[in-house]
């Protein structure tokens, strides 16, 4: 069965990492993609088209739209492009993102002015330019978020953004329940992505964290997928937290390798 059968969903940041996993599995779940990716050039470009081959392989059908979400006039065009295209939207799921790894007090300005401006009014522009498509369908948004939120990550500057996020999740699903537009969020653990390269050269012995610790992309898809689905009808304004259990213990032992 597939469950999302002529439903068309937006995943923002989704030519790798866990943007692809959610377009994948959203794509097996029956839904049109919306590819959306940063630079129309290099790997990002060729990344989203290898995962447009992908889904179309799968039977389903894309569109491939270069947008930086920061910048308003991209994402209006972004969303003029899908209802072209497909004229409706059912899902849009908020997963790109875009921070450097080093502590918030040794940001410079252009910095914190690229935190601010992929991570929140970015998203922000696309709830704004996607309301019109959601209220007609009485779709989903999904917040992709992480632990960074509410716990210390050394040199994740994006965990402040995370936790605003997280707040505009609860807000947007109080003003917009009357119109049928379900907000949700996934706060994901550490998961094994390109950025965890990067992550493990600032968060010492991380590596030693037991190996069922550590979360699959198509986890948070998998609960993506969850929240996109009639089943979710209950859960208004939430953030689930996928991170098999990391975060219940303030102790752990470290493996032993």
């Amino acid at each position: 069965m597939n469950p999302l059968t002529g439903k068309v969903s937006l995943i923002t940041g989704s030519s790798r990492g866990i943007g692809r996993a959610i377009a994948m599995r959203l794509a097996r779940d029956g839904s049109a993609i919306v590819i959306n990716f940063r630079r129309n050039a290099g790997p990002s470009l060729k990344q989203a088209e290898e995962l447009r081959d992908d889904i179309e392989q799968e039977g389903r059908k894309t569109l491939l739209v270069q947008a930086d979400i920061s910048q308003k006039d991209s994402v209006q065009s972004l969303f003029s492009d899908i209802k072209k295209h497909f004229g409706r939207l059912d899902f849009l799921i908020l997963n790109a993102a875009r921070a450097p790894f080093k502590p918030i007090e040794k940001l410079f300005e252009r910095e914190l002015k690229q935190l601010v401006e992929t991570n929140y009014l970015g998203n922000i522009f696309c709830i704004q330019e996607g309301l019109p498509l959601l209220k007609e369908s009485r779709g989903s948004i999904v917040f992709v978020s992480s632990l960074g939120s509410r716990f210390y990550n050394p040199a994740y500057p994006l965990g402040s953004m995370k936790a605003a996020m997280e707040s505009v999740v609860r807000d947007c699903s109080e003003s917009l329940r009357d119109d049928g537009v379900s907000v949700n969020a996934v706060c994901g653990g550490i998961v094994k992505t390109d950025s965890f390269k990067v992550l493990r050269q600032y968060w010492e012995n991380i590596d030693m964290l037991p190996e069922d610790l550590f979360v699959e992309p198509a986890e948070i898809a998998d609960t993506v997928s969850f929240l996109c689905s009639p089943e979710s009808r209950g859960i208004h304004g939430q953030s689930i937290v996928v991170d098999r259990g990391l975060s219940n213990a303030l102790y752990r032992p470290m493996s032993k390798k």
